[in-house]
This record gives structure tokens, C-alpha cells and sequence, in this order.
């Protein structure tokens, strides 16, 4: 029997969340996110029942992501027929519903990383409500350099977080950051060593429990609607439908399978 690609456990009134790909640096296939998908829908049904009052989004192994698997994603063709880059809305679509399920979710969602978080991985982060990361964690939406944006909600709930200037700066060069500069900036709320990773995030778990769930639940949801992001998230599904139709996009893909780099761009 094939283990789960996520691992749900709940402990008293949190619920566990975790990402379960650790052999390949639970880099994110479509099978990993649908059963994300899955386990918050959960999340929101326990939110009902009134039995959870947070979740934790967690990883097995030694990354928390390292953000989309590439060669799962060459089955696109099949999910979406042939032809599937002449119109990408449907699979941006699909990819920022599931994001937008967790920023939705009716529960506070605290997302606990360690080692890399990136691309995808740091999406799906941004997604949350609050973000703790392990001292030496590293982070980037390296997007730029697969000839793309940030589609899933990176280019939009970034700029919800930091300052215009470092959100150009970090979606346009694409480079590498540490926790302690997504601190900083305002990209994660705390930094802790590693062996208190877990142990902060249940502290947070429990100050945001001494709350009225509903003053909690709704505080959230207005935060979120003023934020604007759902028009944002647009924007993005526009600017991602030209890019990988380009010659650029298909030779940052094929580089990164066969485990190379590209050293020249077309601009087309």
C-alpha cells in the first residue's frame, strides 16, 4: 500500500497537517495537492464541529519543499489535454483554488518550515496565516529563472506582506534569501531554532485558542478581504497564460529534467 503524500493527525484542538514526500523534498505533484486539498477540507469540516482550533501545516524530512515537481507536471497533457499551454486558466485555476482553500480556511493556519522552502513550497507558506521558520531555513520563488512568475499566490500574497521594492526584488531575480531577512522583511513571523520549532508554533496555537473562535474566524476573513488578493490572483493567472507559451519557458523546463542550466535566453 502506497504511503499518503499527507499526513493529518489531530492532537487535542490542533490538527496536524504534513507534507509526507520526504525522498523527494516533498516537491509538490498534482496527487501530493489534491490530498492537501483534501485535508482541509477536513480542517474546515472539525472548524463545524468546533473540535479543532488551528491547524499546523508541517513536513517530514529534512526540507519543508522544495516546491514543484517538474516531471509530475509533464502530465499536464494528459489532465488538460494536448494543447493545455494555449490555455493555462484551467490549471492556474486548480492550482490557486487549493491555495486559496487554506488562506480561506476558517481556522487559523500556522505553517512550520525547516530547511528549504521554495518555489511552490513557499506559496503554499504564504498562504497561511503565519509563518515559523527554523534558524538556516532558505527560501526563494526562483519562477524568474524557469521563465515564469509566481502564479499560485506568490507575486499576490507577497506583496500583502512586504513593500513593493522587495517584492520586485525578490520575484523579479529570483535569487535565495534566510529566515532571518524573511523576518526582517516580514515574510515569516518568527525565527527559532530548530528543536523549538514545533513547541512556538503550539504556543501560538494556544494564545490564538484563548480567543472566541468566531471573533478569530471572522478577524481573518476580514484581514483577507481587505488584502484584495482575490484580484491579484488574476492578474497573475494572465501574466503566467503568456509566459509558458514562450521558447524560454520550454528550455527552463527540459534544462532543470535534464539537470542543467540555461545560459542564454531568447526573450521569446
Amino acid at each position: 500500500m502506497t504511503a499518503p503524500l499527507i499526513l493529518v493527525e489531530q492532537r487535542g484542538h490542533l490538527l496536524e497537517i504534513s507534507l509526507n514526500r520526504p525522498e523527494k523534498r516533498n516537491a509538490m505533484s498534482w496527487e501530493l495537492l489534491a490530498q492537501l486539498e483534501q485535508a482541509f477540507i477536513q480542517a474546515e469540516r472539525l472548524y463545524n464541529e468546533k473540535a479543532a482550533r488551528a491547524v499546523l501545516v508541517t513536513a517530514q524530512g529534512a526540507f519543508f519543499s522544495s516546491g514543484i515537481d517538474l516531471e509530475s507536471f509533464t502530465v499536464s497533457a494528459n489532465k488538460y489535454g494536448e494543447h493545455w499551454r494555449d490555455n493555462l486558466f484551467p490549471m492556474t485555476d486548480d492550482l490557486q483554488r487549493i491555495f486559496t482553500r487554506i488562506e480561506q480556511c476558517s481556522l487559523p493556519v500556522i505553517c512550520v518550515i525547516h530547511g528549504l522552502c521554495l518555489g511552490l513550497g513557499l506559496e503554499m507558506a504564504l498562504a497561511c496565516d503565519f509563518r515559523i521558520a527554523a534558524a538556516r531555513s532558505r527560501f526563494s520563488l526562483p519562477e524568474s529563472r524557469l521563465g515564469m512568475i509566481p502564479d499560485v499566490g506568490g507575486t499576490a500574497r507577497l506583496l500583502n506582506l512586504v513593500n513593493l521594492s522587495i517584492a520586485k526584488e525578490l520575484i523579479m531575480t529570483g535569487r535565495t534569501f534566510d529566515a532571518e531577512y524573511a523576518e526582517r522583511v516580514g515574510i515569516v513571523n518568527y525565527v527559532v531554532p530548530k528543536e523549538d520549532l514545533l513547541k512556538r508554533a503550539e504556543e501560538l496555537a494556544d494564545e490564538l485558542a484563548l480567543a472566541a473562535p468566531m471573533a478569530v474566524s471572522y478577524a481573518k476573513r476580514a484581514l483577507n478581504d481587505m488584502a484584495e488578493t482575490q484580484r491579484k490572483l488574476q492578474i497573475e493567472a494572465w501574466a503566467q497564460a503568456q509566459l509558458l507559451r514562450t521558447e524560454d519557458f520550454l528550455e527552463a523546463v527540459n534544462a532543470v529534467i535534464a539537470k542543467k542550466q540555461v545560459t542564454e535566453w531568447k526573450g521569446k
